[in-house]
């Protein structure tokens, strides 16, 4: 089966500036010294005596780290500035760069509106392979996140079965964060390798990512950060997101939160860095502001686009490519404020070309899925993606034959210029650029059109089997688990 190009961002022509060369210095000084002087929790046995063995200061009782600031960045040297992420279908790999920004869906919710009853309602598995199934066909979306939680599945082994899911229902990447304790992620890693012909090839082709949360402030869970040791062992890209909060879970101000998920974050790269040096990382981040009204998650306002740009420039800094959370909308419908939190998001961290871009497809700060909203968001994307091609300015393009054949007071539309690049014009799917007579007959918009884009593709869209073999020994690899 043939497949769509995948649509991303590149060779951008558009360019922002959103901390200085000092700035960048002056936070991670700042960062260095949090990490040194007040420490970083790290509660698990494996990681503890990975810091003291290379020279941390560590407490066992409190299970608290800290370390130098030479260690730190000696580390973090030895990451990778560059790789891929593997697809069952390699024409569907996606290039680590830095001049490439790939959209996925955002993950992992606990509510889905129903696609067809459009009742809000407790998310399942079969939601989490309706939703690969819509993004495997659909262009703008590059790769998988674990879109919702399948929570009719065994809690012990319930991230496998959400991998699986995705991999049975599209050939694209999958990166979960819903693998977090030694079981799972041996099994992960077990059914990744059986999926990519062996280990030494999943090494060469990690089809497979791994983020974890940390746990704010300067924080980690124990799990996670043994799931990620073994995940980099085996060279699956790994990746650790910080979602420190204004107010809440950091400094009232922005530079002061970045500083603390900073130190989050570089310290578990470091670890693994320690552990197994070259494994690729990733650095992930989804910071925003508290409501001070009532200490909520906001998931969106003028903090979180700004977080979403500055957070690039820190990744740039350290030289390992970002997963940056984007569209999660705090708000409640797919409206307005959707729009305004996802186009501004998305844009703010395409500017600074953020490698991984997520958070399509979800409203209420990542807590509930609609699909109207999915295709909505990557209609968001089609437009930024434009957006980011700029100008281009040639012979060609300045059309002075075309100018000169039209002279004054003609038209374009019969000119074989206009034939040859009218199909570089933005054609929007959801945007009504309908007549108002129309529109006030009719009196739809565009969540009916995207829900119904999403039906159709769920319907319509067969996706290339996993072979049955593979699948079966998945099934019996989870049941293994289960047992556990």
């Amino acid at each position: 089966m043939s497949h769509k190009n995948i649509k991303t961002i590149s060779n951008p022509k558009l360019k922002l500036e959103i901390l200085t060369k000092e700035d960048v210095q002056k936070i991670h000084d700042a960062t260095l010294q949090i990490i040194e002087k007040v420490g970083v929790r790290f509660p698990s046995k494996r990681a503890l005596e990975i810091w003291e063995a290379n020279g941390a200061d560590v407490n066992y009782e409190k299970r608290i780290v800290r370390v130098k600031p030479q260690i730190i960045e000696d580390a973090l040297k030895k990451a990778p500035p560059a790789y891929k992420l593997a697809a069952r279908d390699p024409q569907q790999d996606l290039q680590l760069d830095g001049n490439h920004v790939h959209l996925g869906t955002d993950g992992c919710g606990v509510e889905v509106i129903d696609i067809e009853t459009k009742e809000k309602r407790t998310s399942c598995l079969q939601d989490v392979r309706d939703i690969a199934r819509i993004a495997d066909a659909t262009e703008e979306v590059a790769f998988h996140w674990v879109p919702v939680s399948a929570q009719d599945t065994p809690v012990e082994a319930r991230g496998l079965h959400e991998v699986k899911a995705v991999w049975e229902s599209s050939t694209k990447h999958v990166q979960t964060e819903s693998i977090y304790n030694v079981e799972e992620a041996k099994a992960a890693i077990e059914m990744a390798a059986l999926l990519a012909g062996g280990k030494d090839k999943l090494r060469e082709r990690p089809i497979l990512s791994l983020m974890q949360c940390t746990a704010p402030p300067l924080g980690h869970d124990g799990g996670s950060l043994d799931a990620a040791l073994l995940a980099a062992e085996v060279g699956i890209p790994t990746g650790f997101m910080t979602m420190s909060a204004c107010l809440t879970t950091g400094p009232a101000t922005m530079a002061g939160t970045l500083a603390v998920g900073n130190a989050e974050v570089i310290s578990a790269t470091a670890l693994l860095q320690l552990a197994y040096p070259g494994a690729p990382v990733f650095y992930a981040a989804a910071q925003t502001a508290s409501d001070l009204r009532t200490g909520a998650y906001t998931g969106g306002g003028p903090e979180d686009f700004l977080f979403g740009a500055a957070t690039n420039v820190l990744s740039d800094f350290y030289n390992v490519p970002l997963s940056m959370g984007a569209f999660a909308t705090g708000a409640k419908d797919p409206n307005w404020q959707a729009g305004v939190e996802g186009a501004l998001s998305s844009f703010m961290a395409s500017l600074v070309m953020s490698d991984m871009l997520l958070g399509c497809g979800f409203l209420h700060g990542s807590r509930i899925w609609s699909y109207a909203e999915m295709m909505m968001d990557c209609e968001i994307f089609s437009i930024v993606h434009k957006m980011m091609s700029g100008i281009e300015v040639n012979d060609e393009t300045l059309a002075l034959e075309a100018i000169a054949s039209v002279g004054p007071g003609g038209h374009y539309l019969a000119q074989k210029h206009t034939k040859n690049h009218m199909r570089e014009l933005f054609i929007p799917q959801f945007l009504d650029r309908r007549p108002y007579s129309e529109w006030e007959t009719k009196k739809d918009d565009a969540r009916d059109w995207a829900l119904n884009k999403a039906r159709k593709l769920l319907k319509e869209h067969q996706p290339d089997p996993l072979d049955e073999k593979i699948s079966k020994e998945m099934d019996r690899i989870i049941k293994s688990v289960e047992k556990q």
